[in-house]
C-alpha cells in the first residue's frame, strides 16, 4: 500500500507569540491524526458542565476537495471527562481564521488546559461532493426503514 501525502500550508497568527506552541503533529508512524495544541496565554480552568473557544495560533489552507475534521482526544475523554460538542468539527477548504477548539468538560472536576497542551486532534479527509437524484421512491434494501436499534444489540 503506498503512502499518501498532502502539502497544506499553515500559518502562525502572531510568530512572536506562537513560537513556543507546537505546530499540528502526528506523535507516532501509524497515527491518523494530528495533535493540536492550546495557545492559551494562561491556565484556563473549565468547570464542569462548561465550554470553551480555546485558541490554537494557526491557521491552514485546506485544499479543494479535502476538510480538516477536529477531533477529541480519547485520554482527556477518559481521564478527565473532556470532549466536543461539535465533534468532529470540520474546517472547510476556504476557511482562512484561526483554528479554535471547542472544549466541554463533562466531568465533576474543574479542568485546567495550559499553554502547549495537546488539546484535539486533526485529521484531513477528502470531501464526496453530491449531486442528488430526487425520486418518489427508493431502491429496496434488506434494513428498509428500520430505524435506532433495529439491527439488534
Amino acid at each position: 500500500m503506498t503512502k499518501r501525502e498532502l502539502t497544506i500550508p499553515i500559518m502562525r497568527l502572531d510568530e512572536e507569540a506562537t513560537a513556543d506552541v507546537p505546530l499540528p503533529a502526528a506523535m507516532s508512524p501509524g497515527s491518523a491524526g494530528l495533535d493540536v495544541h492550546a495557545a492559551v496565554e494562561r491556565e484556563l480552568v473549565i468547570e464542569p458542565r462548561e465550554t470553551v473557544n480555546v485558541p490554537t495560533g494557526f491557521a491552514i489552507a485546506v485544499p479543494d476537495g479535502y476538510e480538516a475534521q477536529v477531533r477529541p482526544r480519547s485520554g482527556l475523554a477518559m481521564r478527565h471527562s473532556i470532549t466536543m460538542p461539535n465533534a468532529p468539527g470540520t474546517i472547510d477548504s476556504d476557511y482562512r481564521g484561526e483554528v479554535k477548539v471547542l472544549l466541554t468538560n463533562l466531568g465533576t472536576e474543574p479542568f485546567a488546559v495550559r499553554r502547549g497542551d495537546r488539546i484535539a486532534q486533526l485529521v484531513v479527509a477528502p470531501v464526496v461532493r453530491v449531486d442528488w437524484k430526487l425520486l418518489d421512491r427508493l431502491p429496496e434494501s434488506r434494513r428498509g426503514a428500520g430505524g435506532f436499534g433495529s439491527t439488534g444489540r
